[in-house]
């Protein structure tokens, strides 16, 4: 019975009642800035919902942004096989979102199908095309046979898509390959691979052959300007004069070849 009278004594001191009021205009304070002034400020000039640009041009969809208030960016380009190029295909913020007057909408653009280089295939086997050809996001597409006196049996003689040719991802390319047919006369190909491109051309001529065609492979395992592949193969019988392709290393990494005709 006395506990109650002893509190509300102790509420009745000035001092006491100074600081409980003090504290309930401090916490009404804090309500209004948290549920008015805040969300005022906040919304200062509207908010508005972001429209969804996804699947339209880029000019078009820049237009529709700027035309609901708010500032389109092109912020990135990505290769898209399903989507044509110049097309948008993603935009933050998404739609619907609730943004201010003036957001920026940074939108993602499809750069249409990745396009890759055609690597060299002839004077290869086919083994090593199909390999080549998968590391450059290609496919080996039909293969015929024919005869050939130049390039020794089941090695590439002709390829649908000349090296160095630009073209879609994942295309194929169709290749034409020796059946042999014939030997030569005369002179035995010598094995230049491991020699340099100039070691290589004096074996060459010492033989009554000419360098043909190199083809620079990239990378940064192989010693530089060293053959690593020679065409027509150490052994094969040729008529002289004849032009023995090389392939040759370059410092680089391993994304393209490079193919230097010899005349």
């Amino acid at each position: 019975m006395n506990m109650p009278l002893k509190i509300v004594e102790f509420v009745r001191k000035p001092w006491v009642r100074k600081t409980l009021v003090g504290a309930g205009a401090a916490v009404a304070l804090f309500l209004l800035l948290n549920n008015v002034a805040l969300p005022l400020y906040v919304n200062h000039g509207g908010t508005l919902s972001v429209p969804g640009v996804s699947g339209l041009p880029l000019a078009e969809a820049k237009a529709q942004l700027e035309g609901a208030g708010l500032q389109p960016v092109e912020a990135d380009t990505r290769p898209d096989p399903d989507r044509p190029p110049g097309t948008v295909i993603y935009q933050n913020p998404p739609p619907q979102a609730l943004v201010k007057h003036g957001r920026r909408v940074y939108l993602t653009v499809s750069g249409g199908e990745a396009i890759v280089v055609v690597p060299q295939l002839r004077g290869r086997s086919m083994r090593d095309a199909k390999f080549a050809l998968e590391r450059y996001g290609l496919q080996l597409g039909s293969i015929s046979f024919e005869p050939s006196t130049l390039y020794p049996e089941n090695t590439i003689v002709a390829q649908s898509l000349g090296a160095d040719s630009r073209i879609g991802k994942g295309a194929r390319v169709n290749i034409t390959v020796s059946s042999g047919g014939g030997s030569g006369t005369g002179i035995s190909v010598p094995n230049i691979v491991g020699r340099t491109v100039n070691e290589a051309e004096k074996i060459l001529q010492a033989q009554g052959l000419n360098v043909g065609n190199i083809t620079y492979q990239l990378s940064y395992e192989l010693i530089p300007n060293t053959v690593v592949e020679q065409f027509p193969r150490a052994g094969e019988s040729v008529t002289g004069g004849q032009k023995v392709d090389l392939f040759v290393v370059k410092v680089g990494r391993p994304t393209e070849e490079i193919q230097v005709p010899r005349h």
